[in-house]
């Protein structure tokens, strides 16, 4: 896996990429790189979000499926998935949700050999169809996906409805309001209780 580029300051060899399990101590770093790649502003129409929740709920109940790159002890590029099994089908499908790279590490492959260990592990989970997606204008990956075998195209419309303007939203925002100030008041009340040498009240 020895890669052209950077070169390793012991040596003068070419910096290795490792692909390899996730482990928990790279949480903190892939959640970074996440943040740097997947931001609202370049892709307005995500219907997922990434965050340190999903990250680490994927991490605890699809394990074997979250992987990282790494070059010179530093996290450069990670893939998530998850096994979709269809009831009532024989079918069960590898979505590869997350694909991340670190766009400094430039062009070494680094997508497809972590696309490539992600193939190996939905294959030996049962998977016999590997399920990806991304916007429609994300030419890049479009490009990358198709480069490396996946086809059947299908076209989806995402609409969206912005739920701050719903009379429910708003009846919802004032009641948490309401007892955020009702926890403050008795908050409030017991610390002038406690400067009084006074028995809390239950």
């Amino acid at each position: 896996m020895s890669d052209n580029g950077k070169r390793n300051a012991d040596n003068g060899k070419p910096a290795r990429i490792e692909i390899r399990a996730m482990e928990i101590g790279d949480l903190p770093e892939v959640y970074d790189l996440g943040e740097d790649l997947f931001t609202a502003e370049r892709w307005r129409t995500l219907y997922r979000t990434w965050d340190e929740y999903e990250l680490a709920t994927l991490f605890a109940s699809e394990g074997d499926l979250c992987i990282v790159a790494e070059l010179d002890d530093d996290i450069v590029g990670f893939a998530l998935g998850t096994i979709l099994d269809k009831r009532g089908s024989a079918w069960v499908y590898g979505h590869l949700l997350w694909l991340g790279v670190d766009p400094k590490v430039g062009r070494r492959g680094v997508a497809a050999k972590l696309l490539e260990r992600m193939t190996e592990t939905f294959i030996v989970e049962g998977a016999r169809i590997l399920l990806v997606d991304t916007a429609a204008d994300n030419e890049a990956a479009l490009a990358f996906f198709r480069k490396n075998g996946f086809g059947d195209e299908e076209p989806h419309v995402y609409l969206s409805k912005n739920l701050t303007d719903d009379p429910e939203y708003k009846a919802h925002r004032k009641r948490e309001k309401l007892r955020d100030a009702a926890a403050r008041r008795r908050a409030r009340k017991l610390r002038m209780q406690k400067r009084a040498g006074k028995p809390a009240e239950g």
